[in-house]
């Protein structure tokens, strides 16, 4: 035997910890009370009306006829939140369910899954330069994770996975470990990436890049700027020029402009002609106009063909946020001069910013259910993967919807403000514990030789101690109220 005096060993992940009498083990979630050992956070089950609209799990179905009561009474759903492991894998898992929904019997079996193979897709909405792709994302000078590729709009971040939490020293495990947890249950985390930016990041927050609060997100890139807002333009500029970095549109040259019948007005752009109208690479990436290191728009300007420009033109420059704009005129030589806005633009440029939706921060927790936690379903875990994937048995993370990942195994993403606060946790091997529901009609769970011995009726469930009770909004499957 293994045991030490006046200690019980945990057996809920693989670093079995030996613990004392009123002490806790190294994850914070389990405690010696009197000799047994105690699940310390509340298993945590979800409420909810069936007039909500929506059903957040199976146990709650969106209609149902009139059962005599005045008012929907609240449905129950048994998350894995708080309700342990399978550790070590060969036992069933924690809470195996039965309940009946519009005439159908059905079982939800619930775990908490250790996941060392886990990962967090991050989406930044900003335009600014975080950093090149697959630059390194450092947290306490360790790297978590990398830049990816960016999305209209977006910044896209990497981190996570085996190879970080495992696959380096202890120090980047543990740093690893912690900023995706903190991450996973909405907490700010501060990380720099390398040759790039220090950007704050919490899921559903505007996220914080050098100090700066980003607001919005752009409307477009430049060429869609263009064609956006063209016609609102007309008789009150002649030129105007959107800066961006990736697309930056000319008014005069592009076809909306075209269209509209804009004369030309000799301007002269650098960077790479794309389509007419549309320019790549007019400087580098950065933070400053569209998403590059402009400080002087002019600076993307070469002189005006004096065979088509006017001296008086006018011509505004903006960035696809309205963050930054100026006005110029032509003087005699041909060279803008810097006025100020006339009003007629300043609603134009406000038209801009108006369509620019909120900057925000969006986590998504990602990883693979693998044989160890499928084994707590039925003893023959390759018959759960396909009901998966014939959508016979829906999965779940706290009572949120995932998306499962077409090809072999359960890889599954879910958005992390759809679960209720706090829903993730973590072992020290290092690994994150994620809740993760099955649910499925009762015949299917016994066709692929589920532990039909272990269901429970979800009243039985609901009477027990040391649950906490959280309503959802119809907007949200998750969330505390």
């Amino acid at each position: 035997m293994d045991d030490q005096p006046g200690k019980i060993r945990c057996d809920a992940c693989p670093v079995l910890c030996y613990i004392r009498e009123g002490m806790l083990g190294a994850c914070d979630r389990y405690a010696n009370r009197g000799g047994v050992l105690t699940r310390v956070d509340p298993h945590v089950l979800l409420q909810r009306t069936a007039s909500a609209g929506g059903a957040v799990a199976p146990f709650l179905p969106a209609s149902r006829e009139w059962d005599g009561r005045i008012l929907p009474q609240p449905q129950t759903f048994v998350t894995a939140i708080g309700a342990g492991t399978t550790y070590p894998d060969y036992k069933p898992a924690p809470f195996i369910v039965s309940a009946e929904v519009d005439g159908v019997d059905m079982v939800t079996v619930v775990t908490e899954g250790i996941f060392s193979y886990c990962g967090l897709k991050v989406k930044i909405d900003t335009d600014r330069h975080l950093g090149d792709e697959r630059a390194a994302v450092r947290v306490e000078g360790e790297q978590i994770g990398h830049v990816t590729t960016g999305e209209y709009g977006s910044q896209m971040l990497s981190l996570g996975g085996v190879r970080h939490l495992t696959g380096g020293s202890k120090k980047e495990g543990r740093v690893t470990c912690e900023a995706m947890l903190a991450l996973a249950n909405g907490h700010p985390v501060e990380a720099h990436v390398d040759g790039g930016a220090t950007v704050v990041i919490a899921a559903g927050k505007a996220p914080v890049i050098n100090g700066h609060r980003e607001e919005r997100m752009r409307v477009g890139c430049g060429s869609a700027t263009i064609g956006m807002f063209a016609r609102q333009w007309m008789g009150l500029v002649d030129e105007v020029v959107v800066v961006d970095d990736h697309i930056t549109g000319v008014l005069s040259e592009h076809q909306a402009g075209k269209f509209l019948g804009v004369a030309d007005t000799g301007i002269r752009m650098k960077g790479h002609r794309s389509t007419p109208g549309r320019y790549f690479k007019v400087a580098h990436p950065g933070t400053g106009w569209g998403g590059t290191d402009l400080t002087d728009p002019l600076s993307i300007l070469k002189p005006f063909d004096p065979k088509e420009a006017w001296p008086g033109l006018r011509m505004l420059m903006v960035s696809t946020t309205g963050e930054h704009f100026a006005y110029y005129e032509l003087d005699a030589a041909l060279t803008p001069v810097e006025k100020d806005l006339p009003p007629a633009l300043q609603l134009s440029v406000a038209r801009i910013v108006e369509n620019c939706e909120p900057a925000l921060c969006s986590v998504l927790f990602m990883a693979g259910a693998g044989g160890s936690l499928r084994a707590g379903v039925t003893e023959n875990p390759v018959r759960l993967t396909q009901s998966v994937k014939e959508a016979v048995t829906r999965v779940t993370a706290g009572g949120a919807p995932c998306y499962i990942w077409p090809g072999g195994g359960i890889t599954y993403m879910v958005d992390v403000t759809t679960l209720p606060a706090n829903a993730f946790g973590s072992v020290p091997t290092p690994a994150l514990v994620a809740p993760i529901e099955f649910t499925m009609p009762r015949a299917a769970y016994a066709a692929m030789g589920g532990h039909m011995d272990e269901i429970r009726p979800v009243a039985e469930v609901a009477a027990g101690e040391g649950k906490m009770w959280i309503s959802t909004s119809p907007a949200a499957t998750g969330g505390t109220e």
